[in-house]
């Protein structure tokens, strides 16, 4: 039987594993799906309709599931999503989507968020994650796989972190952060690329190479965006194996908007 603490409130209609372990005094709305294996800590409140996958732990005083902080939200039955084997620490805050992008915020796999993370809404989190304590994202934000927030990191509205992708402790982003970029500052510049995390990952020496070389385009040669990705284009040429980081760095790089830019 699902393990729920008797001082818990679990609405008849949500959707709990038998496997599911809900902390005291925990509050379940109705339109709650949640997967095998979960534990839901005390004190939490789950709301809104929102689906929660298998093995995630979910410590005390989150709050997952509430109405976006968004003055045109009319009640639209949004959502939010979170996928399976997530660490979610205390005092997190992530809110379902809105009638003006996709209608639904999104978490993946295997992500490890601290205390204090809010995720606005429709923001858009991938796999492999890590945000320290206090990284706070405004809606539409979109962060790519392994990236990794710093403590007290807060993203404007709409910027697009890029994969692998690091910021330091306290880093105001106003534009989006490139693939492989290390950044710090306020607002954001880059100081780097993560080639330690990239080495961890199993990165190899060429690709890591790579990444060196795309960093020299963007960053070390004072040339134009237009330019620096014609260089970076020329390296799936000489190096076959690094084609594909290459095509994440121009796609992403391609898709940032004229108004909002990159951070350089």
């Amino acid at each position: 039987m699902t393990k729920i603490h008797a001082t818990a409130l679990v609405d008849p209609a949500a959707e709990l594993d038998s496997s599911v372990t809900v902390g005291p005094y925990t509050v379940i709305g109705p339109h709650v799906k949640i997967g095998a294996g979960t534990t839901v800590g005390p004190h939490c409140v789950i709301e809104g309709h929102t689906t929660i996958g298998q093995d995630n732990r979910i410590f005390q005083f989150t709050s997952l599931g509430a109405i976006p902080q968004d003055k045109k939200y009319a009640g639209e039955p949004c959502e939010l999503i979170i996928g399976d084997r997530n660490t979610i620490r205390e005092f997190c805050t992530f809110n379902i989507g809105s009638p003006g992008d996709v209608g639904v915020t999104r978490v993946g796999n295997d992500n490890w968020l601290m205390a204090y993370v809010h995720l606005a809404h429709d923001c858009q989190v991938g796999n492999q994650t890590i945000f320290a304590n206090n990284s706070q994202l405004a809606g539409h934000v979109h962060v790519g796989d392994w990236a990794i927030l710093g403590g007290f990191t807060v993203v404007h509205q709409f910027v697009r972190i890029g994969a692998h992708s690091m910021t330091a402790m306290c880093t105001l982003l106003f534009a989006d952060l490139p693939p492989f970029v290390m950044c710090q500052g306020q607002p954001a510049a880059a100081r780097s690329m993560n080639f330690e995390g990239l080495r961890r990952r199993g990165f190899s020496a060429e690709r890591i190479s790579a990444v060196k070389a795309m960093h020299k385009a963007l960053y070390r040669d004072d040339l134009t965006l237009q330019v620096a990705c014609e260089r970076i284009a020329e390296l799936s040429e000489s190096s076959p194996e690094c084609a594909p980081d290459v095509q994440m760095m121009l796609s992403f790089l391609e898709q940032s908007s004229p108004q909002r830019g990159i951070v350089r």
